[in-house]
């Protein structure tokens, strides 16, 4: 499917669903898109809520996270949780081992920290990479991108076109808030990352987090000695 055909099927998607809830727009997009639909998570409130939806009901999605190497502990101990409750599988790609031995022998293990050219590099390494591997022949890419996350987001429509892995991205999550989305996994005793109760609203590789002080940005916890960024690894091509 070429571009052009790819951005008005985003347009006919948003227009036709716009009124259904989550759960049917997954059965929906689950039957158009068979085999060919991916959910990435990466255990955030956000992401276990949709993981929650998936596994519940058993749609027929895969689901996979990217493992850094560099994650908080309390982020391998929600995927523990999460695998140990619904008992399904979530598929994990890790960074070419080859890369990443060359990186930090040449750099050294925190060379993110010295230029933001350094740091995408890590990132690439470290995320772009075994994401472009996981959404390789997919044709949708599900996402829990909320639109307050960022300046940058909220812009975004339930269903955009990532022109840089060519898929539709659907973001059922666009419109709701951080407490709605609180209030789901408090309701339907869904695991989630303790590190979010210690003022961590957005949590990425342990070296590269921090939690966020009253008042700051949600995302200023993340490469917070970088200056005039847009915070972003690089997988949300829409950023």
């Amino acid at each position: 499917m070429n571009q052009l055909l790819n951005r008005e099927l985003a347009r006919e998607l948003n227009q036709h669903t716009q009124s259904w809830n989550i759960l049917d727009t997954l059965k929906y997009l689950a039957e158009k898109f068979r085999r060919q639909i991916t959910f990435s998570t990466s255990f955030s409130y956000e992401d276990q809520v949709i993981s929650d939806i998936i596994f519940t009901h058993n749609l027929p999605i895969t689901i996979f996270t990217l493992d850094t190497g560099r994650l908080f502990e309390e982020t391998y101990k929600v995927h523990s949780r999460t695998l140990a409750k619904y008992d399904k599988l979530i598929k994990v790609y890790a960074p070419d081992h080859a890369k990443v031995e060359k990186l930090v022998t040449q750099q050294g293990p925190f060379s993110f920290y010295e230029s933001v050219e350094q740091r995408k590099e890590c990132c690439h390494i470290r995320k772009v990479e075994p994401l472009n591997r996981a959404l390789k022949n997919m044709a949708c890419w599900i996402t829990g991108v909320r639109g307050s996350q960022s300046e940058s987001r909220q812009n975004w429509s339930k269903f955009e076109y990532d022109d840089s892995h060519q898929l539709i991205k659907y973001n059922p999550l666009i419109n709701w808030t951080l407490e709605e989305t609180i209030a789901y996994i408090k309701t339907n005793h869904v695991p989630y990352n303790i590190l979010h109760d210690r003022g961590y609203p957005s949590i990425g590789c342990a070296p590269c987090t921090r939690p966020v002080k009253e008042g700051e940005d949600i995302r200023a916890g993340r490469w917070w000695w970088e200056n005039n960024t847009s915070r972003e690894c690089g997988i949300h091509s829409n950023d």
